[in-house]
């Protein structure tokens, strides 16, 4: 791609964001996510071949079919109040369609199956895109409307988001399918509390950024791509591994990593508003994220190649450029969750 028109796209891409994040008028943050959407859809496609192009065109319908029902809630609710700016209105429709574009957007359940297919048709870093970058300006409208979210419609969301991100990650070897599941069970878990502690979802948000981008960093600098490929690490860095495997059980919640802090903030903002069943559920829900986390540590870490040479030390003998990011990864994976009172106070 031409240096020049990737700046562009690229540039489209942070300003279509940061316009919806800036803005309290209807149109502009419209206006904000198609640039977003638009704009991403060759980053999609950067590497041309069928399946990007299949994931590129499936990602564009659902967003696409979003911003129409989220352009007709916006209708609607300058109809019904005369305003073009975001004022709490108790109409239910209105509400609604709102809550369900912005789920669509979100890639919740039941809208979660072209966040997968997407994820896994693309290369790591359009991918890393799509699941972090991506997310901020739809959760950021659901923050600003939190006092008129339709609830009973976002819980289930969040508990369906929640089960099938588990779920669905437990029978999966490649690496960007998992990381795509694991993104459905933390919007979930971000989407719970948005109606009782809308700070709570931004650093939930900002925990899961933090810990994917160096992982997605990692898989793509040692091109990883399935769990067969993390076996051949081992052999090689194990350093790095190391790494990775830390970042994937703080993504699943392990106490007492960086992963752990926000469901924890999140099941006692839960419990503090009376919701005991909810927490409950999406706590053992969590688990089976945990498990495939912990089925893959074992699986690339305790069990080795048989071998009789020194291919296994030879990480000592050679500078390994990814060496240098270790210590503040390990850092951000494990040593955060101290931090968690100062964080959510800064919120």
């Amino acid at each position: 791609m031409n240096i020049t028109l990737m700046m562009t796209i690229y540039t489209t891409l942070i300003m279509g964001t940061l316009i919806t994040l800036i803005s309290s008028h209807w149109l502009l943050m419209w206006a904000g996510l198609e640039l977003s959407m638009l704009s991403i859809i060759p980053i999609l496609m950067d590497k041309t071949n069928p399946r990007s192009t299949e994931a590129a065109t499936k990602y564009f319908l659902m967003q696409a079919t979003a911003s129409m029902i989220l352009l007709l809630s916006i209708i609607m609710t300058m109809m019904h109040t005369g305003q073009w700016s975001i004022i709490y209105t108790n109409n239910q429709i209105i509400t609604l369609t709102l809550t369900l574009s912005l789920i669509m957007k979100l890639g919740l359940a039941p809208f979660h199956f072209w966040v997968t297919e997407v994820t896994q048709g693309t290369s790591l870093i359009p991918g890393m895109i799509l699941l972090t970058w991506q997310k901020i300006a739809p959760l950021s409208i659901l923050i600003q409307i939190s006092s008129m979210i339709n609830q009973p419609l976002i819980m289930t969301s969040a508990l369906l988001s929640t089960l099938l991100g588990g779920w669905g990650g437990l029978n999966q070897t490649q690496l960007r399918k998992i990381l795509a599941f694991s993104s459905i069970a933390h919007m979930g878990w971000m989407v719970a509390v948005i109606n009782f502690n809308p700070s709570i979802s931004l650093f939930n948000l900002i925990i899961y950024i933090t810990l994917t981008i160096p992982l997605f960093s990692i898989l793509y600098m040692n091109n990883n791509l399935a769990t067969l490929s993390l076996s051949h690490v081992w052999s090689t860095a194990p350093p790095i591994i190391i790494i990775i495997l830390m970042n994937l059980l703080s993504l699943g919640g392990l106490p007492p990593l960086t992963g752990f802090s926000p469901k924890w903030v999140i099941i006692q903002e839960l419990v503090k508003n009376n919701n005991i069943i909810i927490p409950t559920l999406m706590t053992i829900m969590a688990l089976l994220n945990l498990y495939f986390y912990m089925r893959l540590t074992y699986s690339t870490t305790l069990t080795l190649f048989p071998s009789t040479n020194n291919t296994k030390t030879k990480w000592y003998f050679h500078n390994n450029k990814t060496m240098i990011i270790m210590p503040p990864l390990t850092m951000l994976s494990t040593m955060a969750l101290p931090l968690t009172p100062l964080l959510i106070t800064l919120n």
